[in-house]
């Protein structure tokens, strides 16, 4: 049974409450991320999720972690384009110890100008991390041009540029300006007591008081683009991705049916066909990332430079033929049954329970049963799918992006170029002759 419990000062409280187990798994998220900054402001929702760990009035930074690790416990944080978690798991005996670390650290870190110069070289460091991944150089590639001249376009981390510009004030003011209880959410999953958990976040959390925030989500015009990046690497990766729905819309889960079935598993068709069959690539799956009213839908391969032609128009071929139909029963059932596996086996975490309820909440403001996301898997027809396949699997609003060594390797824009071009041709001609 999830219940929900509002504060006087609008914050929301959900709780699971799970009798079998001993421990706990407690959120505090926040509504915001990187889709409510500016480029002024681009990364401080991600440093300030550092900063939380760098000290308080009552503990300093290795007290946080000395305080949390003599319960047993896990404290870790992280930020998306839409929220920020601060989140830990515990022992049922050490649940107010952990909610009094953690609300320390929500109200009373320091900030403090030599700690934040320090955490600007170790965010440009994990910048640099980032950068150094191809895979994630596509991806964000891939984003940029998906959600084109909008905040969420903006990239999680910020620029090394932004962060010499960060200021124990600019932080201050951020939290002030952005961080509300109207956008708050605490969320627990796990073994407690209920009346007691209410009446400790009230004493920890009731006092904060500050107007609500009003976000806008904006949607910029999505254009096709053929981008290259480059870099010295012995191998090409690219992404090919469109423009998707968001978490709220009814084709939601038959696009994760889709996805499912073209890419996202091992006995997917562009897994079995490009890399077991033919051998053109190592690394290949597609996925959907969605948000409340947009989201990506990708597929990302690494491979040979010599093989890129291959293995696209491999790529397209197997969209294309989905488009026309070609999904078999035994196909369909094992992607809602995967879809399902995969879900009802998250839910054995109190950390993934806090998660969905915490997330659900925050960014939909209702509570969702598990066995209410098992029947809408349950009621997805391979109708429902094909209509998804047939608006997301036009190759002429298909964007790539790629990186790899483009001194050496000139060609590969036009190659690409190409096999879309071919393809859409030659998907066209197969209409006209019907």
């Amino acid at each position: 049974m999830i219940k929900k419990y509002t504060l006087e000062n609008g914050i929301r409280v959900v709780m699971e409450k799970i009798d079998y187990v001993k421990s706990a798994s407690i959120g505090i998220w926040v509504n915001i991320g990187s889709n409510n900054e500016t480029e002024e402001t681009n990364g401080l929702s991600h440093f300030i999720e550092h900063m939380l760990f760098k000290g308080t009035k009552n503990r300093r930074a290795n007290e946080i972690a000395e305080d949390m690790d003599n319960i047993g416990g896990q404290l870790n944080a992280f930020t998306s384009k839409e929220c920020t978690c601060f989140y830990v798991k515990v022992l049922d005996e050490n649940i107010e110890e952990a909610m009094d670390i953690l609300s320390d650290m929500f109200f009373n870190s320091l900030f403090q100008q030599e700690e934040i110069n320090k955490e600007i070289s170790v965010v440009a460091e994990e910048i640099k991390m980032y950068e150094d991944s191809p895979e994630d150089a596509v991806y964000d590639k891939l984003t940029e041009i998906i959600f084109n001249n909008t905040s969420m376009a903006f990239n999680i981390l910020g620029t090394k540029e932004n962060l010499k510009t960060f200021t124990t004030q600019k932080v201050l003011n951020y939290m002030k300006e952005k961080y509300s209880p109207y956008n708050t959410v605490i969320a627990i999953a796990g073994s407690f007591n209920e009346e007691s958990f209410i009446n400790f976040v009230n004493k920890k959390f009731g006092h904060w008081q500050n107007s609500r925030i009003m976000h806008i989500d904006e949607e910029g015009e999505y254009v096709r683009k053929v981008v290259g990046i480059n870099k010295d690497l012995e191998q090409l990766h690219i992404c090919i991705g469109n423009k998707t729905i968001g978490r709220h819309d009814d084709s939601y889960y038959p696009l994760l049916v889709l996805n499912n079935i073209l890419g996202g598993t091992m006995s997917s068709r562009i897994f079995q066909e490009v890399r077991e069959k033919r051998g053109l690539v190592y690394s290949i799956y597609s996925f959907v990332t969605n948000y409340s009213n947009i989201g990506i839908f990708g597929i990302y391969a690494g491979m040979s430079y010599k093989d890129v032609e291959n293995a696209i128009r491999t790529i397209l071929r197997e969209m294309t033929s989905i488009k026309s139909d070609n999904i078999t029963l035994k196909e369909f059932n094992r992607a809602k049954q995967q879809i399902k596996g995969n879900y009802i086996l998250g839910l054995e975490s109190t950390s993934s329970r806090m998660s969905a309820i915490g997330r659900r909440e925050l960014l939909y403001n209702e509570i969702q049963y598990p066995d209410e996301v098992i029947k809408k898997i349950n009621n997805v027809k391979l109708k429902d799918v094909l209509n998804v396949a047939d608006e997301l699997f036009d190759i002429d609003k298909l964007s790539v992006t790629f990186t790899g060594n483009l001194n050496k390797h000139k060609n590969i824009e036009k190659i690409i170029y190409n096999v879309l071009g071919e393809e859409y041709e030659s998907k066209n001609s197969k209409k006209q002759s019907v």
